[in-house]
């Protein structure tokens, strides 16, 4: 099992209760085919840095979970099925890159106390 992360970004246009839905609907797939989860972030509205189907902000998400090789590329393809995704990248963890990955987490579970 590799340690992956994947940042996608969702329609402004949105609901809450629909943003909630696509993105349960991406953690149960990736559950469904035997992923850990280790960390979900919801970072929120936030600007985009130039503007992507007209659009110029987005639902920022982020998973980290642990999954076989051969899942992510059909985890891609139901991103680009879904219109709701206007931008996804997943990157796979290295040790360096997991360790920066803890670090974030305990910065952000120390913040929010």
């Amino acid at each position: 099992m590799n340690h992956y992360e994947t940042v996608f970004i969702l329609n402004p246009v949105l609901s809450d209760v629909q943003v909630k839905e696509t993105v349960q609907k991406f953690e149960d797939y990736l559950v469904s085919k035997g992923a850990e989860m280790i960390w979900k972030e919801d970072w929120g509205l936030k600007k985009l840095a130039y503007t992507i189907q007209n659009k110029k902000s987005g639902f920022y998400h982020l998973f980290e979970y642990k999954v076989a090789g051969e899942v992510i590329a059909p985890f891609e393809l139901e991103f680009r099925r879904d219109d709701s995704v206007m931008r996804y990248l997943t990157v796979k963890l290295d040790k360096h890159a997991a360790a920066w990955a803890e670090k974030r987490k305990e910065r952000v579970k120390s913040s929010k106390k």
